[in-house]
């Protein structure tokens, strides 16, 4: 395994960094890992809806960036005091989203420095039942990349100011705010070190859980050019972060175990149930996929409103390799809520 190192706090560089390194690094003999830190910024799953997840207000009276990831998952908030991780590692047996595997090593390294940290849930990581890292995933060319926020010391009154944290996924907690599920490292750790200091002896822990020393692997001059080409192309563009607004009539949510759908649609002939069609629908949410969501609303696009013929309609898609172990009943059902 060999360490990258961006030498940026740019969040909009970091990402498009992460995703260049991913797709493009060679793989045949090596893996990779990073450690990086952003500026203040709030950074939001590939399938979420941008401006349901921030606090507007906040974002218009603070110099916050927001980016949306190519992983999904939910949206978390980053400050110079927060330490991110990504792997770069090729698929280990089936090409299928699978945290456990790919996340020991950090539970494992932090454990080597003092914090009794676990995997808790379908992608988290805690400490006595707190949060302190949210991970998240990407599959592509039998290219596997694992990511996560470390909250080391981050400020915590900024964090649940930025977010619009979903109340339902709140009460499956059994919690009342997004403060009270979550606590930062630095406090379980037993001697007084900063963030930098934090992210050297992680690095150095992780290396030595595999028997190695670190050694970076240093971008060429093409490979950083390839990274700026990334960053002009997609985390430099509002229309990438934010995605559109297209301000539909109808908008229904429902929370399962592997995460939140979200649909968003009109109808056209809404006031004839018998010839109602789907219009303009956007499917959100944190779930993970590993196939694009997009597939699923090209199929429903101009589908009557009917149980019958949505399902028929999606009947030959692999749901779980696009939205999570959501069944196909469940999600046409999400069209009927009122």
């Amino acid at each position: 395994m060999r360490y990258l190192e961006t030498y940026s706090n740019d969040p909009e560089y970091n990402l498009s960094f992460e995703e260049y390194c991913f797709k493009y690094l060679p793989l045949e003999d090596e893996e990779y890992v990073f450690l990086w830190i952003n500026s203040p910024a709030v950074i939001i799953g590939k399938n979420q809806n941008a401006r349901r997840e921030i606090n507007s207000e906040y974002f218009a009276t603070h110099d916050l960036k927001l980016i949306r990831r190519i992983t999904g998952g939910g949206a978390v908030y980053h400050d110079l005091n927060n330490l991110n991780f990504s792997f770069v590692t090729k698929v280990k047996g089936l090409a299928q989203i699978d945290f456990k595997s790919y996340y020991q090593p950090i539970v494992n390294a932090l454990r080597a420095i003092g914090v009794e940290a676990e995997l808790s849930g379908r992608n988290d990581v805690t400490i006595d039942g707190l949060k302190c890292i949210g991970a998240s995933q990407s599959i592509w060319h039998n290219r596997v990349l694992s990511n996560g926020c470390i909250l080391f010391d981050v400020q915590l009154t900024e964090l649940a100011k930025a977010l619009n944290p979903d109340p339902s996924k709140l009460e499956t907690k059994g919690v009342k705010s997004v403060r009270s599920r979550i606590t930062n490292i630095k406090p379980h750790l037993k001697q007084e070190i900063d963030v930098l200091e934090f992210k050297a002896e992680l690095l150095r822990q992780i290396f030595a859980l595999r028997g190695e020393e670190p050694r970076e692997y240093k971008l060429s001059e093409q490979e950083l050019a390839g990274v700026n080409k990334v960053y002009n192309e997609r985390f430099s563009r509002a229309s990438w972060n934010w995605g559109r607004d297209l301000g539909a009539a109808y908008y229904h949510k429902r929370r399962f175990p592997s995460g939140s759908v979200e649909l968003s649609f009109d109808l056209e002939n809404a006031g004839d149930e018998a010839k109602a069609r789907v219009k303009n629908l956007k499917i959100y949410g944190d779930f993970f996929g590993i196939r694009e969501v997009s597939e699923l609303e090209e199929r429903l696009e101009g589908i009557p409103l009917s149980e019958e013929e949505m399902l028929e309609a999606i009947s030959d898609l692999p749901l779980k390799e696009i939205i999570g172990a959501v069944s196909a009943e469940e999600l046409v059902e999400i069209f009927f809520m009122t």
